[in-house]
C-alpha cells in the first residue's frame, strides 16, 4: 500500500509539472494552469527536471547526436513529446466541458483522482453556484493540503475534500453517494480508465450515476484498441506502457469505440463527443511549430446519462 501511496503522489507531482512547464516554457498555451506551479517546490521541479533530463536516452536513443548535451533542449523535447501532451489536451478538454456546465446550471462536480487539480483556485467566480467535490487517496489530500498552505492558497469555500480510494470503494458498493447531493452532477475521471479492468470501469460509472438525475454527465480520457501495437511519435505510445509496468501500474485496459459505446449504454449514459486522436490534434495541436502533438491511442469523451 505505501508504494501505491508513494507512486500516486509522484503521478500527480508529474502531471503539475507538466502543466507549469508549459506555462512558463510553450506557446501559445493549450491548457494555462496558473496555480500548479505554486503547488511543486523549487526542490522537486528540479529533481523532476533532472530525471527527465538523465532518462532522455530511454526515450530517444539518439539525443547526444541531436542535443550535444544542452539540457534545456534535452527537457523541453521530453515534456512536449512523450511528458505533456496526454496532460495538456484532456485538462483543456475536462476544463472547458466544465465550464459548460457549470454555465448550463450544473451545481456539484466530482474530480475523480483529483491529484493537484487547481480548478477551483482558477476559478472563483463559481463560488457561490458550484460545488465541487475532489475525491483521492487520503495520502495524496494530505499532500495536497500541505502544498495549498506552503503556496498560501486559501481553500475556497466550494471545494470539499473526500478522502478515498474511489477505485475500491464505488466499484464496490453505491453507499459513497451519501457523500453529494442528489442533483445534476459532472464527473471528471482522467488519466484512470486504462488502469482499471474493464469490469471495474463498467461498476464505477454505474454506481456513480445511479442515484444522480438525467442530464448528468462526465468527462474521461481512454486508450484505443491500438494501445499495445501503436509504437507512437519516437514510440512514445509504446514507452508510456513501459513507464507504467516499470513503475509498478501497469496499464490494463483499452477499447473500440463500439466497447466504449456498450459500456457507457449498460450504464444509462450517451456519448454526447467524442474526439479520436486526429480531432484532439484539430483542436489543440494545429498549426504549432514545436514538438506538441496529440498523443497517439488516446481519445477524450463527454457522456451524459439519458
Amino acid at each position: 500500500m505505501m508504494s501505491e501511496k508513494k507512486e500516486s503522489s509522484i503521478t500527480s507531482l508529474i502531471s503539475a509539472f507538466a502543466r507549469a512547464y508549459h506555462m512558463e516554457h510553450d506557446e501559445p498555451l493549450i491548457f494555462n494552469d496558473f496555480v500548479s506551479r505554486k503547488l511543486i517546490t523549487s526542490e522537486e521541479f528540479a529533481t523532476i527536471s533532472e530525471n527527465m533530463i538523465r532518462g532522455i536516452h530511454f526515450f530517444h536513443p539518439d539525443a547526444d547526436h541531436q542535443f550535444r548535451g544542452d539540457s534545456n533542449q534535452i527537457l523541453k523535447w521530453i515534456t512536449q513529446v512523450q511528458l505533456s501532451p496526454i496532460t495538456l489536451a484532456r485538462s483543456a478538454y475536462s476544463e472547458q466541458v466544465m465550464l459548460q456546465e457549470a454555465a448550463l446550471g450544473v451545481k456539484q462536480m466530482i474530480v475523480l483522482g483529483a491529484g493537484m487539480d487547481t480548478f477551483a483556485f482558477r476559478h472563483p467566480e463559481l463560488g457561490d453556484e458550484l460545488d465541487i467535490f475532489e475525491v483521492d487517496l487520503p495520502s495524496e489530500q494530505r499532500l495536497k493540503k500541505e502544498r495549498l498552505r506552503q503556496a498560501e492558497l486559501v481553500i475556497p469555500r466550494n471545494l470539499h475534500f473526500v478522502p478515498m480510494d474511489f477505485t475500491r470503494e464505488m466499484i464496490r458498493t453505491d453507499s459513497w453517494s451519501s457523500l453529494f447531493r442528489d442533483v445534476r452532477t459532472m464527473f471528471t475521471l482522467l488519466g484512470v480508465s486504462y488502469y482499471l479492468p474493464k469490469e471495474d470501469l463498467c461498476r464505477l460509472i454505474h454506481h456513480a450515476f445511479a442515484p444522480l438525475p438525467a442530464g448528468s454527465s462526465i468527462v474521461f480520457d481512454y486508450a484505443d484498441e491500438h494501445l499495445f501495437q501503436e509504437k507512437g511519435k519516437y514510440n512514445r505510445v509504446e514507452n508510456m506502457v513501459k513507464m507504467a509496468t516499470m513503475g509498478g501500474e501497469p496499464m490494463l485496459s483499452c477499447f473500440t469505440y463500439e466497447d466504449m459505446e456498450h459500456l457507457l449504454e449498460k450504464a444509462g449514459l450517451l456519448i454526447y463527443e467524442h474526439l479520436s486522436p486526429e480531432e484532439v490534434q484539430e483542436r489543440y495541436f494545429s498549426q504549432r511549430t514545436d514538438d506538441l502533438s496529440a498523443f497517439e491511442t488516446i481519445h477524450f469523451i463527454h457522456a451524459v446519462k439519458k
